[in-house]
């Protein structure tokens, strides 16, 4: 026993345990042999009443018949079915003749719901529901990997000069689907569709220099990017290739959305592309259709949930960009430039099925003819009834471009931002400010001043103290829930009776703690986990304090997603009322001490107010 102790406490998690725990967990615990090719759970199975760690010898992680990892010594598996309460999401196999510790689950269980055991729950549950981390190794899921690693071939360039006919010849040769052309200190590209739709379709000689057809300058990124994150910028930008830049800006070569994405998430460009070829209403509501699809597929292939969300996010910034260019083809081309902004979660990139859809506009007054407003008015109605026939919610609680509050000049943006610092209590004064803070340009009438910095000029930029107090009074507005019902506030009547509302009893106090905490540090990011980040970086708030809200906001997220995926899967409208006593126990206990940390910190902020050091 004192052996197994021994070994157990010099691995994490069991080296943060004291020793008579440490004692108590190894006098259970049973030393395991599997021979060489054994099973010792099946994927699928579950859950497990044991969780293992690797004494000797080495185990093999399996999904789908495909191994993802080799797991040796001192590496912990089985606890995310027991954590999740989940049949197991893979397949554990003896790579060799093995020797495993043996824990009873019921043990681990009570080590886990410990406060000081959180940090590794945590990222057990919310990486991955299914897989442990061992699992989610980078040569398994290119979304996680940097995207330098993701390219299979050495770039393909040419001149601008060169006929359009030896740039197609040489990507044939070398089965390239896109060719650089440098042409100064800039970098085009020319990709196979481009030899469809610009040379085939509009009949451009073959002999033409392939700069007559060339995309430039191409949107490249640097080699240091995560492939999840390239992919959003395809998404968003409606491409399929992205060149690769070293530090010094060598071209290393491209990297289309089949490096990034299995066959089976590639929905979100076939969606869109469905979208860009809607030619009636009928058609719109169609492709809508597949949002939710689309997400199931996306949650079965293990993308992360926020991954999941930004996705959807970027789909629903097509479908209202389409949405709105149909109403500007009915209404006329319109009296102002105008720009249509997503709000609220759409802009955060953390929509989830169950979100609305919320939106402002902004007009520039310079050039703009008479009824300029009257007209703008006209096309948001339009757009949110559009939005409801493609089955999507505009928000209900008036952040909406059809509300005359959310739809103005920029010289009208302007004054309403002096006005905020003047007067940060007047009403309507937290719609207002989600403009200014939670706001994202989703589709444009042409180039312009970015509506977002014009809203702060006047107000001394995003720093104002007035409105940096203004956004620290609203992240105290929701308190999560503590102290009731077994550690949790349910409604108490109606037929949410028994559930917890977990977008604000969980996640809108730390998405707004965020948004203080992010604005005040200068975070351009609308991301809640950025701005957590900035503000640990700038000291806005204690590395402590940003971590346990990001690790907080991670695992609730999560649940909240999973929970939807389930309902979309039943059929079901995605709502946000979970029943505390259908969650596992460790969960429950996880998820009822990130409560307890949000509402820490918010007291922290409140105090600080009080006394005037905010």
């Amino acid at each position: 026993m004192e052996d197994i102790a021994g070994f157990l406490g010099s691995r994490p998690p069991f080296d943060a345990v004291g020793p008579d725990d440490l004692a108590r967990v190894a006098s259970v615990t049973e030393t395991e042999f599997s021979p060489a090719g054994k099973t010792i759970f099946s994927q699928g199975a579950g859950p497990v009443e044991h969780v293992w760690v690797v004494r000797t010898g080495a185990v093999e992680i399996i999904h789908d018949g495909r191994v993802l990892d080799l797991l040796g010594p001192g590496e912990l598996f089985g606890h995310a079915s027991m954590i999740s309460g989940l049949p197991t999401g893979f397949e554990a196999r003896a790579g060799e003749d093995t020797l495993c510790c043996r824990i009873p689950a019921d043990v681990m269980r009570q080590l886990l719901g410990r406060p000081d055991m959180l940090r590794f729950v945590a990222r057990s549950v919310v990486a991955d529901g299914a897989l442990p981390a061992a699992a989610r190794v980078q040569a398994a899921d290119p979304v996680q990997r940097h995207v330098a690693a993701l390219i299979r071939t050495p770039p393909l360039l040419c001149r601008a000069d060169e006929p359009i006919r030896e740039a197609a010849q040489r990507m044939t040769d070398q089965d390239a689907s896109a060719v650089l052309v440098r042409s100064g200190d800039r970098l085009g590209i020319v990709t196979d569709s481009d030899l469809r739709s610009r040379v085939i379709a509009a009949g451009v000689s073959p002999d033409a220099p392939v700069s007559a057809i060339m995309t430039e300058p191409a949107y490249a990124v640097s080699s240091d990017r995560l492939g999840g994150d390239v992919l959003l910028d395809m998404l968003e930008r409606d491409i399929h290739h992205v060149p690769v830049l070293s530090a010094s800006g060598q071209v290393l070569g491209v990297v289309d959305d089949g490096d990034l994405m299995a066959a089976e998430a590639r929905k979100p460009f076939l969606l869109r592309r469905a979208i860009e070829l809607a030619a009636s209403p009928a058609d719109l509501a169609a492709a809508s259709a597949g949002l939710g699809p689309m997400i199931v597929a996306l949650h079965e292939a293990r993308l992360a949930a926020e991954q999941i969300a930004a996705i959807r996010s970027v789909v629903l910034d097509a479908l209202t960009g389409r949405l709105v260019e149909r109403a500007i083809a009915a209404a006329g081309d319109p009296p102002a430039a105008f720009t249509w902004f997503a709000l609220g979660s759409v802009a955060r990139r953390e929509a989830v099925p169950s979100s609305d859809v919320d939106t402002a506009l902004a007009w520039q007054d310079e050039g703009a003819a008479p009824g300029a407003g009257d007209y703008l008015a006209r096309l948001a109605r339009a757009v949110d009834e559009s939005l409801r026939g493609c089955g999507m919610r505009p928000d209900q609680g008036g952040a909406s471009a059809s509300n005359p509050l959310l739809a103005r000049s920029l010289a009208s943006w302007r004054a309403v931002t002096r006005s905020l610092s003047e007067n940060p209590a007047q009403d309507q004064a937290l719609i207002l400010v989600s403009v200014i803070a939670d706001s994202r340009p989703a589709w444009s009438t042409g180039p312009g001043p970015p509506v977002a910095d014009s809203l702060w000029e006047g107000s001394g930029q995003p720093g104002h103290p007035d409105l940096q107090r203004l956004l620290a009074r609203f992240a105290l507005s929701f308190r999560p829930p503590t102290g009731f019902l077994r550690d949790f506030v349910v409604e108490h009547s109606g037929e949410r009776r028994g559930q917890l509302d977990i977008k604000h009893g969980g996640l809108i106090p730390i998405v707004d703690l965020a948004r203080w905490a992010g604005m005040t540090a200068g975070a351009a990011s609308v991301s809640t986990t950025e701005r957590l980040k900035a503000a640990e970086a700038a000291g806005t708030l204690e590395s402590p304090q940003a971590r346990t809200l990001m690790e907080a906001f991670g695992f609730i997220f999560s649940l909240r997603l999973d929970h939807q995926v389930e309902q979309l899967r039943r059929g079901e409208e995605p709502d946000d009322f979970i029943d505390p006593k259908t969650l596992n126990p460790l969960a429950r206990s996880y998820l009822r001490e990130a409560f307890r940390a949000v509402a820490s910190v918010q007291s922290g902020l409140s105090n600080e107010l009080a006394f005037g050091v905010r």
